[in-house]
Protein backbone atom coordinates (compact mmCIF):
# COMPACT_ATOMS: atom_id res chain seq x y z
CA UNK A 1 0.00 0.00 0.00
CA UNK A 2 0.98 3.72 -0.16
CA UNK A 3 1.22 4.63 3.46
CA UNK A 4 2.58 8.24 4.47
CA UNK A 5 3.82 8.69 7.80
CA UNK A 6 3.98 11.93 9.76
CA UNK A 7 6.66 12.89 11.61
CA UNK A 8 9.25 10.51 9.69
CA UNK A 9 12.28 12.33 11.40
CA UNK A 10 10.79 11.04 14.85
CA UNK A 11 11.53 8.57 17.85
CA UNK A 12 8.78 6.60 16.31
CA UNK A 13 8.40 7.67 12.42
CA UNK A 14 12.22 7.05 11.87
CA UNK A 15 11.87 3.35 13.07
CA UNK A 16 8.31 2.98 11.70
CA UNK A 17 8.82 3.83 7.94
CA UNK A 18 11.94 0.88 7.59
CA UNK A 19 9.62 -1.30 8.93
CA UNK A 20 7.40 -0.30 6.83
CA UNK A 21 9.17 -0.05 3.54
CA UNK A 22 10.99 -4.03 4.90
CA UNK A 23 7.26 -5.23 4.80
CA UNK A 24 6.75 -4.28 1.00
CA UNK A 25 4.79 -0.69 1.31
CA UNK A 26 5.27 2.40 -0.59
CA UNK A 27 6.42 4.75 1.92
CA UNK A 28 6.14 8.19 2.19
CA UNK A 29 7.91 10.02 4.71
CA UNK A 30 6.26 13.13 5.45
CA UNK A 31 8.88 16.32 6.99
CA UNK A 32 8.79 20.11 6.89
CA UNK A 33 12.52 19.95 5.58
CA UNK A 34 12.52 17.13 2.44
CA UNK A 35 15.88 18.72 1.44
CA UNK A 36 17.60 17.09 4.13
CA UNK A 37 15.89 14.17 5.02
CA UNK A 38 18.45 10.91 4.79
CA UNK A 39 15.85 8.01 5.87
CA UNK A 40 14.27 5.06 4.26
CA UNK A 41 11.06 6.18 2.35
CA UNK A 42 10.46 8.86 -0.21
CA UNK A 43 10.71 12.70 1.20
CA UNK A 44 7.86 14.41 0.86
CA UNK A 45 6.94 18.03 2.08
CA UNK A 46 4.36 18.91 4.47
CA UNK A 47 3.79 20.85 7.77
CA UNK A 48 0.47 19.91 9.87
CA UNK A 49 0.74 23.35 10.82
CA UNK A 50 0.22 24.53 7.16
CA UNK A 51 -3.32 23.00 5.89
CA UNK A 52 -2.29 24.23 2.40
CA UNK A 53 0.48 22.02 1.99
CA UNK A 54 -1.18 18.52 3.09
CA UNK A 55 -2.86 17.99 -0.17
CA UNK A 56 0.19 17.37 -2.48
CA UNK A 57 1.56 14.95 0.38
CA UNK A 58 -1.73 13.17 0.53
CA UNK A 59 -2.22 12.51 -2.45
CA UNK A 60 -2.41 9.16 -3.77
CA UNK A 61 -2.20 8.02 -0.23
CA UNK A 62 -3.73 4.81 0.92
CA UNK A 63 -3.04 5.00 4.75
CA UNK A 64 -1.74 8.01 6.98
CA UNK A 65 -0.28 7.19 10.20
CA UNK A 66 -0.28 10.54 12.19
CA UNK A 67 2.94 10.69 15.09
CA UNK A 68 2.93 14.34 15.40
CA UNK A 69 2.54 16.16 19.13
CA UNK A 70 3.24 19.15 20.74
CA UNK A 71 4.72 18.97 24.22
CA UNK A 72 6.99 21.53 23.79
CA UNK A 73 4.80 24.51 23.59
CA UNK A 74 2.67 26.04 26.12
CA UNK A 75 -0.42 26.26 23.93
CA UNK A 76 -0.01 22.31 22.80
CA UNK A 77 -3.70 21.63 23.21
CA UNK A 78 -5.09 24.21 20.81
CA UNK A 79 -1.87 23.56 18.27
CA UNK A 80 -2.58 19.79 18.56
CA UNK A 81 -6.43 19.93 17.82
CA UNK A 82 -6.13 22.43 14.96
CA UNK A 83 -3.31 20.18 13.00
CA UNK A 84 -5.45 17.13 13.64
CA UNK A 85 -8.39 18.50 12.47
CA UNK A 86 -6.65 19.95 9.26
CA UNK A 87 -4.99 16.69 8.56
CA UNK A 88 -8.07 14.59 9.16
CA UNK A 89 -10.02 16.98 6.60
CA UNK A 90 -7.12 16.78 3.88
CA UNK A 91 -6.55 13.12 4.18
CA UNK A 92 -10.69 12.72 3.39
CA UNK A 93 -10.55 15.14 0.49
CA UNK A 94 -7.29 12.91 -0.69
CA UNK A 95 -9.51 9.69 -0.90
CA UNK A 96 -7.09 8.34 2.27
CA UNK A 97 -8.87 5.09 3.48
CA UNK A 98 -7.65 5.00 7.27
CA UNK A 99 -5.97 6.63 9.54
CA UNK A 100 -3.15 5.17 12.46
CA UNK A 101 -2.78 7.14 15.35
CA UNK A 102 -0.55 6.73 18.39
CA UNK A 103 -2.53 8.09 21.21
CA UNK A 104 -1.98 7.34 25.24
CA UNK A 105 -3.27 5.05 27.59
CA UNK A 106 -5.55 6.52 30.74
CA UNK A 107 -9.08 6.68 32.18
CA UNK A 108 -11.88 6.71 29.60
CA UNK A 109 -13.29 9.84 32.12
CA UNK A 110 -11.51 13.57 30.19
CA UNK A 111 -12.30 14.54 33.57
CA UNK A 112 -9.43 12.52 35.35
CA UNK A 113 -6.97 12.77 32.45
CA UNK A 114 -4.46 15.77 32.51
CA UNK A 115 -4.07 18.27 29.56
CA UNK A 116 -1.76 16.05 28.08
CA UNK A 117 -4.01 12.99 27.62
CA UNK A 118 -6.79 14.63 27.01
CA UNK A 119 -5.11 16.41 24.33
CA UNK A 120 -4.30 12.97 23.26
CA UNK A 121 -7.99 11.67 23.52
CA UNK A 122 -9.24 14.67 21.57
CA UNK A 123 -7.02 14.02 18.58
CA UNK A 124 -8.37 11.14 18.10
CA UNK A 125 -11.74 12.76 17.37
CA UNK A 126 -10.90 15.30 15.54
CA UNK A 127 -8.46 13.23 12.93
CA UNK A 128 -11.99 10.93 12.42
CA UNK A 129 -14.00 14.26 12.28
CA UNK A 130 -13.99 14.53 8.60
CA UNK A 131 -14.84 11.00 7.86
CA UNK A 132 -11.39 8.91 7.52
CA UNK A 133 -11.71 5.60 9.86
CA UNK A 134 -9.18 6.04 12.32
CA UNK A 135 -7.20 3.08 13.72
CA UNK A 136 -6.22 4.28 17.46
CA UNK A 137 -3.11 2.48 19.21
CA UNK A 138 -2.42 4.22 23.17
CA UNK A 139 0.06 3.64 24.88
CA UNK A 140 2.05 4.70 27.83
CA UNK A 141 5.60 5.00 28.21
CA UNK A 142 7.48 4.13 25.17
CA UNK A 143 11.15 3.03 25.93
CA UNK A 144 13.59 3.59 23.19
CA UNK A 145 16.74 5.82 22.76
CA UNK A 146 15.78 8.75 21.97
CA UNK A 147 12.52 9.09 23.78
CA UNK A 148 11.72 12.02 25.85
CA UNK A 149 9.76 9.67 28.58
CA UNK A 150 12.64 7.11 28.58
CA UNK A 151 15.41 10.00 28.26
CA UNK A 152 13.69 11.32 31.54
CA UNK A 153 14.24 7.74 33.45
CA UNK A 154 18.00 7.31 31.88
CA UNK A 155 19.26 10.98 32.67
CA UNK A 156 17.80 10.68 36.27
CA UNK A 157 19.27 7.82 37.16
CA UNK A 158 22.34 8.59 35.17
CA UNK A 159 22.90 12.28 37.07
CA UNK A 160 21.64 11.36 40.27
CA UNK A 161 23.40 8.44 42.15
CA UNK A 162 20.51 9.36 44.87
CA UNK A 163 17.32 10.95 44.34
CA UNK A 164 13.84 12.38 45.79
CA UNK A 165 10.79 11.88 43.92
CA UNK A 166 7.62 13.32 43.89
CA UNK A 167 4.38 11.11 44.84
CA UNK A 168 3.69 10.32 40.82
CA UNK A 169 6.52 7.97 41.29
CA UNK A 170 3.96 5.74 43.27
CA UNK A 171 1.23 5.98 40.07
CA UNK A 172 1.40 2.42 38.28
CA UNK A 173 1.93 2.49 34.12
CA UNK A 174 2.67 -0.13 31.70
CA UNK A 175 5.65 0.90 29.98
CA UNK A 176 6.52 -0.85 26.16
CA UNK A 177 9.69 -1.26 23.88
CA UNK A 178 9.68 0.94 21.21
CA UNK A 179 10.21 -1.65 18.40
CA UNK A 180 6.94 -3.68 19.95
CA UNK A 181 4.92 -0.15 19.30
CA UNK A 182 6.19 -0.28 15.84
CA UNK A 183 5.49 -3.76 15.08
CA UNK A 184 1.88 -3.14 16.39
CA UNK A 185 1.73 0.34 14.30
CA UNK A 186 3.23 -1.47 10.98
CA UNK A 187 0.34 -4.69 12.32
CA UNK A 188 -2.53 -2.90 11.49
CA UNK A 189 -2.26 -1.11 8.81
CA UNK A 190 -4.31 -2.02 6.02
CA UNK A 191 -6.44 -3.77 8.09
CA UNK A 192 -10.37 -3.28 7.49
CA UNK A 193 -11.45 -4.97 10.75
CA UNK A 194 -9.62 -2.64 12.68
CA UNK A 195 -11.08 0.40 10.78
CA UNK A 196 -12.54 2.48 13.49
CA UNK A 197 -11.20 0.47 16.93
CA UNK A 198 -9.57 1.73 19.83
CA UNK A 199 -6.44 -0.61 21.07
CA UNK A 200 -4.34 -0.35 23.81
CA UNK A 201 -0.90 -1.68 23.87
CA UNK A 202 1.76 -2.30 26.90
CA UNK A 203 4.40 -4.54 27.66
CA UNK A 204 4.15 -7.73 29.96
CA UNK A 205 4.59 -5.80 33.40
CA UNK A 206 2.88 -3.00 35.21
CA UNK A 207 4.89 -0.82 36.85
CA UNK A 208 5.23 2.19 39.10
CA UNK A 209 7.37 5.07 37.86
CA UNK A 210 9.77 4.09 40.92
CA UNK A 211 10.31 0.72 40.32
CA UNK A 212 11.24 2.20 36.37
CA UNK A 213 13.81 4.11 37.85
CA UNK A 214 14.74 1.20 39.97
CA UNK A 215 14.82 -1.14 36.78
CA UNK A 216 17.03 0.81 34.75
CA UNK A 217 19.64 1.77 37.98
CA UNK A 218 20.44 -1.98 38.07
CA UNK A 219 20.87 -2.29 34.26
CA UNK A 220 23.19 0.93 34.13
CA UNK A 221 25.00 0.72 36.95
CA UNK A 222 24.44 -2.74 38.54
CA UNK A 223 22.54 -2.19 41.55
CA UNK A 224 19.42 -0.12 42.51
CA UNK A 225 19.54 4.03 43.73
CA UNK A 226 18.70 4.60 46.82
CA UNK A 227 15.08 6.87 46.50
CA UNK A 228 13.09 8.46 48.45
CA UNK A 229 9.63 9.85 47.86
CA UNK A 230 8.68 13.33 48.93
CA UNK A 231 5.04 14.06 49.08
CA UNK A 232 5.81 17.78 49.11
CA UNK A 233 7.05 18.42 45.33
CA UNK A 234 3.83 19.85 43.19
CA UNK A 235 3.70 19.65 39.37
CA UNK A 236 5.23 22.68 38.79
CA UNK A 237 8.45 22.37 41.73
CA UNK A 238 9.06 18.82 39.79
CA UNK A 239 9.10 20.67 36.41
CA UNK A 240 11.94 22.79 37.06
CA UNK A 241 13.84 19.91 39.14
CA UNK A 242 13.67 17.66 35.81
CA UNK A 243 14.95 21.21 33.73
CA UNK A 244 17.64 21.59 36.56
CA UNK A 245 18.97 17.39 35.79
CA UNK A 246 18.03 16.47 32.55
CA UNK A 247 18.39 18.34 29.11
CA UNK A 248 13.89 18.00 29.27
CA UNK A 249 12.50 21.47 29.12
CA UNK A 250 10.57 22.64 31.68
CA UNK A 251 7.15 22.95 29.48
CA UNK A 252 7.70 19.22 28.17
CA UNK A 253 8.40 17.95 31.68
CA UNK A 254 5.47 19.70 33.19
CA UNK A 255 3.31 18.36 30.63
CA UNK A 256 4.98 15.07 31.14
CA UNK A 257 4.63 15.08 34.84
CA UNK A 258 0.92 16.18 34.89
CA UNK A 259 0.14 12.88 33.14
CA UNK A 260 2.49 10.79 35.52
CA UNK A 261 -0.16 10.83 38.45
CA UNK A 262 -3.01 9.25 35.98
CA UNK A 263 -2.66 5.75 36.02
CA UNK A 264 -1.94 4.32 32.67
CA UNK A 265 -2.86 0.80 32.51
CA UNK A 266 -3.67 -1.60 29.52
CA UNK A 267 -7.46 -3.13 30.39
CA UNK A 268 -8.28 -4.57 27.14
CA UNK A 269 -5.80 -6.61 25.30
CA UNK A 270 -8.36 -7.16 22.15
CA UNK A 271 -4.03 -5.90 20.09
CA UNK A 272 -3.33 -9.35 21.13
CA UNK A 273 -5.82 -11.13 18.46
CA UNK A 274 -4.87 -8.90 15.46
CA UNK A 275 -1.06 -8.46 16.03
CA UNK A 276 -0.18 -11.85 17.92
CA UNK A 277 2.86 -11.72 19.27
CA UNK A 278 4.82 -11.26 22.74
CA UNK A 279 5.73 -7.97 24.25
CA UNK A 280 9.49 -7.96 25.64
CA UNK A 281 9.80 -7.53 29.23
CA UNK A 282 11.19 -3.74 30.44
CA UNK A 283 14.18 -4.82 31.98
CA UNK A 284 15.26 -6.72 27.90
CA UNK A 285 13.58 -2.81 26.00
CA UNK A 286 15.93 -1.05 29.08
CA UNK A 287 18.72 -3.01 27.83
CA UNK A 288 17.97 -2.48 24.09
CA UNK A 289 17.92 1.09 24.74
CA UNK A 290 21.20 1.62 26.24
CA UNK A 291 22.82 -0.27 23.95
CA UNK A 292 21.19 1.36 21.13
CA UNK A 293 22.39 4.82 22.37
CA UNK A 294 26.15 3.04 23.14
CA UNK A 295 26.54 2.62 19.58
CA UNK A 296 24.89 5.88 18.55
CA UNK A 297 27.92 7.39 20.15
CA UNK A 298 30.91 5.54 18.63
Amino acid sequence: MRVLVTGATGFIGARLVPALEEAGHEVLAMTRRPETYEGAGRAVGADVADPDSLAAALSGVEVAVYLVHALDRPDFEAADQAAALAFGTAAAQAGVQQIVYLGGLGPDDEAELSAHLRSRRRTERHLAAAGVPVTTLRAAVIVGHGGVSWELTRQLVHNLPAMVVPRWASTPTQPIAVEDVVRYLSGVIGRPETFGRTYEIGGPEQLTYLQMLQGAAEQMTGHRSPIAPVPVLTPRLSSYWLALVTDVDVTTGRNLIDSMGVAVVVRDTSIRDVVPFEPMPYSEAVRLALAERAADQR
